[in-house]
């Protein structure tokens, strides 16, 4: 088993429409003030969308990246790389502005796939070529409270900017899960049994504080060389279905089907004693977590608490089966989907800490 008596093989259907993109609210804009997540950007992401022309973006395989490269009017480009290169300062230098001039925006990608139809920029240090990515999105609340909780909850610092409706985020590196489970898994030289492990701890995160939809093109593994071996962990990139589904297994990354081959894995080299002892790893980890970032934690779920992040049909059928799935009636009295992300950390989290 992986969480609590859900089933490893377990078949379900997971159907769900197009998420709704919710505004952010003036008590979480104030949060995001208060802990510096907010700032003035001199490039939006309505200025990205006056594109000229596009053509699509191939891999080094030649298969479809789902990414088109984007190009725009001479001026408007000239324009954008300048406000660009500054916004990259922003994110990584809180703003100086002198190591910008030899920076290049060289490329802008555009995807029409998913919720958040996000612009990537790609940066070249013109001194010796080195490159790396940001993200220009909408600035959807879900989308923030998601990072907020990725980054105050898991082991993985989150840096990310907003600015009125446009989010900037910092590019996460890793492989793609797809791509490690298609070309990476049967490796040889590959430790299953701590890519295993660590499917569990992040199956755990995700549950614990209802981050949805964590399918393998949502999430990275991130291998680092060890002394003797490699070390994997698994990063959510994709924050936009967190606490918005109704359905408790869209919490649950053991259950969509193109995960399937890292499950079978869990399931064949790990033993239900050895499921539990990671689990409970994680939830200590998450929980001494919590308490050191208890004021800013609080403060971050007194506006999600207040705030609409999903329909009120999809509280309630979360609600019902959360309340089946711990054997409890405490998630009657929920209201939203705050309420419900609080109780549930309680629950798991107060467990881990036994």
């Amino acid at each position: 088993m992986l969480p609590t008596s859900t089933c490893l093989f377990a078949r379900v259907t997971l159907i769900s429409k197009k998420k709704i993109t919710y505004a952010i609210a003036e008590p979480l804009r104030r949060y995001l003030h208060q802990y510096d997540r907010e700032t003035q950007l001199p490039v939006t992401y309505l200025d990205l969308t006056r594109i000229s022309g596009s053509f699509p973006l191939l891999d080094r395989q030649g298969r479809d990246t789902l990414w088109e490269t984007v190009f725009y009017e001479p001026q408007a480009l000239r324009e954008l790389g300048e406000g660009l290169t500054q916004v990259y300062a922003l994110l990584k230098t809180a703003g100086d502005l002198s190591f910008t001039d030899h920076l290049l925006a060289d490329r802008i990608d555009y995807c029409r796939f998913g919720n958040s139809n996000p612009f990537r920029v790609r940066i070249v240090n013109q001194l010796n070529d080195n490159y790396d990515y940001f993200y220009v999105k909408r600035a959807d609340a879900s989308r923030v409270y998601g990072l907020e909780l990725e980054h105050l909850l898991s082991p993985n610092s989150m840096n990310y900017l907003v600015h009125g409706a446009t989010l900037i985020e910092e590019h996460i590196a890793g492989i793609p899960g797809d791509d490690f489970i298609r070309d990476h898994l049967q490796r040889p030289h590959l430790n299953q049994v701590r890519i295993a492990k660590e499917f569990v701890k992040f199956n755990e995160r995700c549950f614990a504080r209802l981050l949805g939809d964590m399918r393998a093109y949502n999430y990275v593994i991130d291998v680092t060389p060890d002394f003797e071996d490699e070390q994997y962990r698994v990063r959510a990139i994709d924050f936009d279905q967190q606490c918005y589904e109704g359905k408790k297994n869209m919490y649950l990354p053991q259950f969509f089907k193109d995960n399937r081959a890292v499950v079978l894995l869990c399931s064949q080299l790990l033993t239900a004693e050895t499921i539990r002892q990671y689990q409970t790893e994680e939830r200590t980890l998450m929980a001494r977590r919590a308490r050191s970032e208890r004021y800013r934690l609080k403060d971050l779920m007194d506006c999600l608490r207040r705030d609409e992040v999903s329909p009120p049909e999809k509280v309630s059928q979360l609600k019902a089966q959360l309340n089946q799935h711990h054997h409890t009636q405490e998630f009657t009295a929920c209201r939203t989907m705050g309420d419900l992300v609080r109780l549930n950390l309680l629950l798991m989290l107060g467990r881990g800490k036994k």
